[in-house]
């Protein structure tokens, strides 16, 4: 079987006259092309086995470059004298190339940035304009037309600062941001906060001296949106403030009693709601307090154990009193029906006192032998019969029951 370097030496020989389109290996060793003849020697000995280029002397071989290499200038390719060297293409050479990194004329270094360049509109006319017309008309769209929902309000300013306007329910129009700053708020959500708001103690003194431990709820919503934005800096803190200190006020005027029983608690609510809606209209704070809530009356953590102990006694002083006038309400209740009962037979007595006695004394036996034993005698020779010894065998010894009459008639001379 012929060898690989006699393959490659027939193929050298039969492109004889033409530069080997792939190079040569190496100045030594076996040939893998020939030259061109005349140059470097005979065409058909220009490559032996074994042997080296004829007249090379170590000469880096020449022909066309590697079709996969860039171009470049003087003496990078063609039959002229001067070829620079074959090389093979390496990974960055073909990325190089791909990206438009052409070596400058004359084999000068230096590469060139690719150029990107954004597409163009029939005519050889920019899209930027039209890009930025489409921006700006998108951007006031969005920054002027407004959609107020229900029970809301908006409030239009004038580069964030100053009044402008107020938009109500609906869809609304205002001037594109930052011209015009529109910000909305829900005038009619009822909003709720808790004093204290977390589990620490609110302790204010009473009328008589004492501590009390109240926890209440602020009920509240806007009423002027405008006043409510532009009138106070804080208006929640404000409404916060004003309702710490009416209740502190309300509570000193009720001694500690009222306020831990709740007798007084409900007149505390009212005075604090109108009193803060007084000083809060008084400042043009646009907000109205819809009502406040008594959470929780409790004394001191300190004391809480003897408040307790007073606090049940008092509820079973409360307790025998309600008894008692229950029992009273029972008594006269029964007397004056008894007054009325006897009013009545007497009218009827005036009418009829025969009958009248009559009746009552048949009521009054009737009542007072309803529950004993009674045996009825016929008049007139009739011998009357006691079944005693029944009576004892079906009453148990100690044992006193009430037995239905009997009785038994046995006539002289009967059947």
């Amino acid at each position: 079987m012929e060898s690989l370097d006699g393959i490659r030496n027939r193929i050298a020989l039969a492109m004889a006259g033409k530069r080997n389109p792939w190079g040569s290996t190496g100045g030594s060793g076996g040939g893998d092309g020939g030259d061109e003849p005349g140059k470097d020697g005979p065409a058909a000995g220009g490559d032996a086995p074994g042997g080296s280029e004829p007249g090379s002397g170590g000469e880096p071989p020449r022909g066309p470059r590697n079709p996969w290499l860039p171009g470049g200038g003087a003496g990078d390719g063609g039959n002229a004298p001067g070829d620079r060297p074959r090389r093979s293409a390496s990974i960055d050479d073909i990325f190089r190339n791909r990206s438009g990194d052409r070596r400058r004329p004359g084999g000068g270094g230096g590469g060139r940035p690719p150029q990107f360049r954004l597409p163009e509109r029939p005519g050889g006319k920019s899209w930027f304009p039209v890009a930025l017309v489409a921006v700006g008309a998108l951007w006031v769209g969005v920054t002027s037309v407004h959609f107020i929902q229900a029970g809301e309000q908006g409030v239009v300013t004038w580069f964030g600062g100053k009044y402008a306007k107020t938009l109500q329910t609906g869809a609304q129009l205002s001037l594109p941001w930052p011209i015009q700053s529109v910000s909305v708020e829900n005038v009619t959500e009822i909003r709720r906060f808790q004093i204290p708001g977390g589990e620490e103690e609110n302790l204010i003194l009473t009328a008589d001296q004492n501590l009390v431990n109240l926890t209440y709820q602020v009920r509240w919503n806007i009423s002027d949106l405008v006043q409510y934005r532009f009138q106070l800096v804080d208006p929640e803190g404000t409404l916060r403030e004003i309702a710490e200190a009416t209740m502190r006020s309300a509570v000193a005027e009720q001694e500690l009693d009222e306020v831990l029983a709740g007798a007084g608690v409900g007149r505390i609510e009212g005075q604090v709601r109108e009193a803060m809606q007084d000083r809060l209209d008084a400042f043009r704070s646009g907000i109205t307090v819809q009502g406040i809530d008594v959470m929780k009356a409790d004394a001191p953590a300190q004391v809480i154990e003897a408040f307790n102990d007073v606090l049940a006694a008092r509820q079973d002083a409360e307790r025998n009193r309600n008894d008692a006038r229950r029992y009273e309400q029972q008594l006269l209740a029964q007397a004056q029906g008894e007054a009325a009962a006897f009013n009545t037979l007497y009218e009827q007595y005036r009418m009829a006192p025969e009958v009248t006695r009559r009746r009552m004394y048949y009521e009054t036996m009737e009542q007072v032998l309803a529950n004993t034993d009674k045996t009825v005698v016929e008049a007139g020779g009739v011998t009357p019969y006691l079944p005693l010894p029944e009576l004892r065998r079906s009453t148990p010894q100690g044992v006193t029951t009430s037995a239905e009459p009997t009785s038994s008639a046995t006539r002289t001379g009967g059947q």
